[in-house]
């Protein structure tokens, strides 16, 4: 699991929260806390029927909170920590961001979060 940034028209950056190879979500948005995070996996697990037994994150605040701890402890999710500046410890989503930022992000001027959302829903569902 891991986040993208982009800007919108109006010089807002976005934060796009991007979750496994299977793309379970893409949610634009200006700010993350790890409230969002875990009303977001909690939604993805709803959909897919189960949650998954790891996760893999990098260090950042999202991440490392309690909130999200105390949601992957109840949820028995096991929260797989890479290593500070080892991007290649999560190379497949490393790779996943590239295709995203290079088919998607880096294509469309995003003029508001509405549109960013519609644009990135069709390329997960493409994807």
């Amino acid at each position: 699991m891991d986040f993208v940034h982009d800007v919108l028209a109006d010089g807002r950056t976005i934060v796009v929260d991007v979750s496994s190879r299977e793309c379970g979500a893409l949610v634009p948005r200006t700010s993350f806390h790890a409230e969002d995070v875990c009303r977001i996996l909690s939604e993805v697990g709803e959909r897919r029927g189960k949650l998954p037994e790891c996760i893999t994150v990098d260090d950042g605040r999202e991440f490392t909170s309690k909130a999200l701890d105390h949601w992957a402890y109840w949820n028995r999710v096991r929260l797989d920590f890479s290593r500070p500046g080892k991007s290649t410890h999560n190379a497949h989503i490393e790779a996943f961001n590239g295709s995203l930022r290079r088919e998607c992000l880096s294509q469309p001027w995003f003029l508001d979060l509405d549109e960013a959302s519609a644009i990135l829903s069709r390329w997960r569902e493409d994807y």
